[in-house]
């Protein structure tokens, strides 16, 4: 008690010396909110030490009442010492009347520290928590804080946003286009964060793993079916709509939805429109499909004039490599397939879809044993495919057509009359050109 009032007169003489003029943004707006709150700060921090939260609480919202911006880590300890409350309340009304406490410190965190997005995350997490079955706030704060500053948000904010969304559906208070629509938010930005850690084998696989997650429970939305029910009335409601056709059209494309009659009728109606290089590369997708290869790969030379950003880039680069591939013009495929790795270096997908150029080459490679070791090239992609998005999903198709390929590897018997053994290096010859090693069945 001696050494309180002792600071309590230290804090009365230093602010009679002008201490507070210097100070009033951390020590409260007056003389008297300074005193209370350094007569309080030792207190709360002594209780803080010995874990004592719930005798921490009452010197601690006397920090906040009177000197909120004494420091960011009041904040963050203000997080366990409201649990400590929650978790003692004698009842309900105590508990929830704890719980809307906790969210007000949220809110006076950010007017005194900003970092809004992150915090706003941070408390719409911690709702969801606490009262899990408030879907509509729990949902909003998240939409709040997604809207303030979806970069500044962590690849878990974004991952718990995306569930809230579905749950926020689920209970019937909000469309089924609102799921997909925060769908593209979300894949987005986690596909922002890989690209910044895909060097980093073990950060790049925790993301993945997010991603995975944020599929998983997209997955029910997700399919061709679904996509087709949910959008087609909108479109027969307002089939002039560009907004509106840019959604249909870019989830289909992103979930592999092209052959919809849906995606047909709303890529027209885009592109007659919007005639541009992103329409036309949408255009470009539809000709694919449709195996009008020529005319896909017209669309998309002209889209890819146009193009800026690398992940309209990436599809554009995707759809020529596969037209060029159909119309045996192999080696424009290819500087297409490599042009769409350049784009994107999380995917995997540029040397799939190369290993298939390969391997649908292969009766052009002169090798004296019936253009067998394209396979090899090919194989070589695969696994290089596998390296790049080390996912199980992928990993999983990329087995399967290598043990399709490896299945064309010439006879051993017929390497060896060419004098060719298992493990030596070769170069594939013909337009491939590629070095690989000599395998056989």
């Amino acid at each position: 008690m001696k050494k309180q009032l002792r600071i309590v007169i230290f804090a009365a003489a230093m602010l009679s010396m002008g201490f507070a003029a210097n100070a009033q943004s951390k020590w409260g707006a007056t003389p008297e909110d300074s005193i209370a709150c350094i007569s309080n700060v030792s207190l709360y921090q002594e209780y803080y030490k010995q874990k004592s939260y719930t005798d921490c609480y009452g010197p601690w919202r006397e920090i906040l009442a009177h000197c909120p911006r004494f420091s960011k880590g009041v904040y963050q300890r203000g997080e366990t010492i409201m649990i400590a409350m929650i978790n003692q309340a004698a009842n309900a009304e105590e508990r929830n009347a704890y719980i809307d406490e906790m969210m007000n410190m949220f809110d006076l965190r950010i007017a005194n520290f900003g970092e809004e997005a992150v915090v706003k995350a941070k408390k719409a997490q911690t709702l969801s928590v606490l009262r899990p079955n408030d879907f509509k706030t729990i949902y909003e704060i998240y939409a709040d804080a997604v809207n303030v500053g979806i970069d500044q948000i962590d690849e878990n904010y974004v991952t718990l946003f995306f569930k809230s969304t579905v749950d926020y559906v689920k209970a019937g208070l909000a469309d089924p286009t609102l799921v997909i629509d925060n769908y593209d938010i979300a894949s987005e930005r986690l596909e922002n964060i890989l690209e910044t850690v895909v060097d980093d084998s073990v950060k790049a696989a925790k993301i993945r793993g997010y991603i995975s997650s944020v599929e998983a429970v997209f997955s029910p939305y997700a399919s061709c079916d679904q996509l087709q029910e949910i959008y087609q009335k909108k479109f027969d409601a307002d089939p002039k709509n560009a907004a509106l056709l840019k959604k249909i059209t870019d989830i289909m494309m992103k979930k592999g939805c092209t052959e919809s009659p849906l995606f047909f009728s709303a890529t027209e109606n885009l592109y007659e429109i919007e005639p541009s290089p992103n329409t036309a590369m949408r255009m470009g997708q539809m000709c694919y499909t449709k195996k009008q290869y020529a005319k896909a790969v017209e669309y998309v030379e002209d889209a890819v004039k146009g193009i800026s950003d690398k992940k309209s880039l990436y599809r554009a680069y995707l759809i020529l490599g596969r037209s060029y591939c159909e119309l045996d013009k192999y080696s424009a495929a290819r500087a297409a397939l490599q042009k769409a790795a350049e784009c994107d270096r999380t995917k995997g997908e540029p040397f799939f879809y190369l290993a298939h150029v390969y391997a649908s080459s292969y009766r052009s490679i002169n090798d004296g044993l019936g253009g067998r070791t394209a396979y090899w090239a090919a194989v070589d992609e695969l696994r290089h495919a596998k390296q790049v998005e080390p996912t199980a999903e992928f990993a999983a198709v990329c087995d399967k057509v290598i043990s399709s390929y490896s299945a064309n590897f010439p006879k051993q018997s017929d390497a060896f009359m060419l004098d060719l053994i298992d493990g030596h290096s070769y170069v594939v010859p013909g337009w491939i050109g590629k070095s690989t090693i000599v395998r056989t069945r």
